[in-house]
C-alpha cells in the first residue's frame, strides 16, 4: 500500500505519529517502574508502530532513518524503535511465525531497559566509559531480563531473546532450523549492530546505512550472514532517508527503493556547488545518470531540508 503525502499537513501528522511513538517509548523506558500495565502499553506500541510501517514502508523508513539522525528524545529509544522496525521487516521477510515476531520486537523495544539512561549519557559523552559504566554495560541483559519479569513479562521467549541479545553465535544451520531462543537472539544481535552503526554519537558519526550493511555482511561468516543479507533485502543498500553523492557533485536524498537495489529513486537536494535547490529535483537512477557514486552519513548534510516536498516528489499511487 502506498501513501501519498498530499498536503504539508499529512506529512507533519504522520511525522507526529512517528515521533509521539518514539517519545512515548522514550519515557515508558526511562520510568518503567512508574508505568501502569507495563506490558500492555509495550503491546500497544507495536500495534502502533505496524500501523505506521502498513501505510508505507518506503515513508516509514525515511522518517525513521531522519529520526534516528536527530532525536530529540535520546539515543536509546530511538535505537529501539528503529531496531524493531527492522525486526519487525526481516520477520515478515523470511516468515516468522507470528509468536516468535511478537517475541522478537518487543524484545528489541525492551532490550536495554535496566541502561536506558546510561545509554543516553554515552551517547552525548566524547571520553570511554568509566568502569562502573563498563559494569553496567556488561550486566544490562541480566538485568534487563530481571526487571522485565518484576513489570509482569512473563514471554519467555521475550526474556530469553533480551537475556542473549549480545552473545555472539557461529551459525552451523539454516537459521530457521535453529531453537526459537537462539534464532531470535541471532536475529536481534545483527539488528543491533546494524542500527548502532547509523546512529550518531558525541564521539563520532554515524556511518552511512550503505557502509553499515556492508560493514554487517563482510563481519559474518557464511553461515552467518544470512540475517544481514535478508536485512539488505527488506532496507535496500540504499534505504529511504540516505543521503548520497551523485556522479556529477550532486547530492540527493533516496525517496523509494526499487527492485534493482542499486537503483532507487532519488530526490536531488544539493547542486554541484553544495547549494540547497529549491526546489529539489526528481531523479530516478534507474534511468542512467547521474549515478550514485556513495552513500553519505546524514551528518555529511547540513542544511535543513524540506521532507514533506521531498517525499511528495517520491509518492507513487500503487
Amino acid at each position: 500500500m502506498s501513501f501519498v503525502l498530499k498536503t504539508e499537513d499529512e506529512y507533519e501528522d504522520l511525522l507526529g505519529l512517528w515521533s509521539d511513538l518514539e517519545a512515548g517509548l522514550a519515557m515508558l523506558l526511562l520510568h518503567p517502574q512508574k508505568t501502569r500495565e507495563f506490558a500492555a502499553r509495550i503491546l500497544q506500541y507495536d500495534r502502533w508502530m505496524q500501523n505506521l510501517i502498513q501505510h508505507d514502508t518506503d515513508v516509514a523508513l525515511y522518517l525513521l532513518f531522519q529520526l534516528a539522525s536527530h532525536s530529540p528524545v535520546g539515543y536509546s529509544a530511538s535505537h529501539a524503535l528503529v531496531c524493531a522496525v527492522l525486526c519487525h521487516l526481516v520477520a515478515r521477510e523470511i516468515q516468522l511465525p507470528e509468536t516468535e515476531r511478537d517475541s522478537l520486537v518487543r524484545a528489541a523495544l525492551t532490550m536495554n531497559i535496566a541502561m536506558t539512561g546510561l545509554q543516553n549519557q554515552l551517547a552525548n559523552q566524547r571520553g570511554r566509559p568509566t568502569p562502573e559504566q563498563e559494569v553496567a554495560l556488561q550486566t544490562h541483559e541480566a538485568r534487563g531480563e530481571d526487571l522485565l519479569r518484576t513489570l509482569g513479562i512473563d514471554d519467555a521467549l521475550w526474556l530469553q531473546t533480551v537475556l542473549q541479545h549480545h552473545q555472539e553465535t557461529s551459525l552451523g544451520e539454516d537459521l530457521l532450523h535453529l531453537p526459537a531462543p537462539l534464532r531470535l537472539a541471532h536475529i536481534l544481535n545483527v539488528v543491533d549492530r546494524y542500527a548502532a552503526m547509523i546512529s550518531p554519537r558525541q564521539s563520532r558519526a554515524g556511518r552511512s546505512a550503505t557502509e553499515s550493511a556492508k560493514s554487517i555482511v563482510a563481519s559474518s561468516s557464511a553461515q552467518n550472514n544470512q540475517v544481514a543479507q535478508t536485512l539488505m533485502q527488506v532496507v535496500g543498500l540504499f534505504p529511504p532517508g540516505t543521503f548520497v553523492q551523485l556522479d556529477n557533485a550532486t547530492v540527493g536524498v533516496v525517496m523509494r527503493r526499487r527492485n534493482q537495489d542499486k537503483h532507487p529513486d532519488i530526490a536531488i537536494v544539493l547542486n554541484d556547488k553544495g547549494q540547497l535547490m529549491r526546489p529539489p529535483s526528481l531523479h530516478s537512477s534507474y534511468n542512467g545518470s547521474p549515478t550514485i557514486t556513495a552513500a553519505l552519513p546524514a551528518s555529511g548534510v547540513q542544511e535543513h531540508l524540506n521532507h514533506h516536498l521531498i517525499l511528495q516528489l517520491g509518492a507513487r499511487p500503487g
